[in-house]
């Protein structure tokens, strides 16, 4: 595996619900994880993140109390090929979508990017956008 230059390594509350969410709903594959120190490495189609239970007062990767939502203020857009199907598993699970599927279109110079995309929030209120691409046009 190659890793990626930039991995999110999210703190979470419940490792195996954050778990559940991610890889039996989402799709995420395991690399590796550390059990006794409540951590997982995860991939989907190219994107790497990190889920780590062990940041707690002490450890050098604490930063502070956590209140929910966490990560207020950003989000993580993900690319993929199958919005539709991860929007069916999310309801099938009884998930609640952030933002129903639409389709987005953003300016890149002369170019118009066009994908269909979709927000949900994980366990811990991570905001994961999930965009597929779809045929650019000119401006």
């Amino acid at each position: 595996m190659k890793y990626n230059n930039l991995i999110p390594e999210l703190t979470v509350t419940n490792l195996e619900e954050s778990k559940r969410f991610y890889i039996n709903i989402l799709g995420f594959k395991v690399e590796y994880e550390r059990p006794e120190s409540g951590f997982v490495y995860l991939s989907y189609q190219g994107s790497q993140i990190m889920l780590d239970s062990g940041n707690s007062e002490g450890s050098p990767w604490y930063t502070g109390k956590l209140e929910k939502p966490f990560g207020r203020g950003v989000h993580f857009q993900l690319d993929t090929d199958e919005v539709d199907i991860l929007v069916k598993k999310l309801k099938e699970n009884n998930w609640e979508l952030k933002d129903e599927p639409k389709i987005h279109k953003f300016r890149k110079d002369d170019e118009l990017v066009v994908v269909k995309g979709f927000l949900v929030m994980d366990p811990d209120g991570y905001l994961l956008m999930f965009n597929q691409g779809m045929p650019r046009e000119k401006l």
